[in-house]
């Protein structure tokens, strides 16, 4: 089942996101080869900076998409405000191979 990760920087943490960026893209690309990435990006502030993080993965369960969560080197470099995950149904758009 699918889950949404919608994450929120802390304020102020953008030097944590940048410094933390390489091991974080090395984690989604390791989800990605696994297939348990469906897809994910940053959330912009008006200035067009990344504040937040949505990623959608595949887990078998909730407490498998926090543990897919608390291993994100962002969350270990303690980069989120806020994690919410939430249970979702990619009803549109949805490629063949997810």
């Amino acid at each position: 089942m699918l889950f949404a990760l919608i994450c929120k920087d802390k304020p102020e943490s953008l030097q944590v996101r940048l410094d933390t960026r390489p091991k974080h893209l090395a984690f989604l690309e390791g989800l990605n080869g696994d297939k348990k990435l469906a897809f994910a990006g940053p959330f912009l502030d008006a200035d067009g900076k990344p504040n937040g993080t949505l990623a959608v993965v595949e887990a078998p369960d909730l407490a498998a998409a926090k543990a897919l969560s608390a291993a994100d080197p962002y969350t270990k470099a303690g980069l989120f405000e806020s994690v919410e995950i939430r249970q979702w149904n990619w009803s549109f758009n949805k490629p063949a191979d997810v």
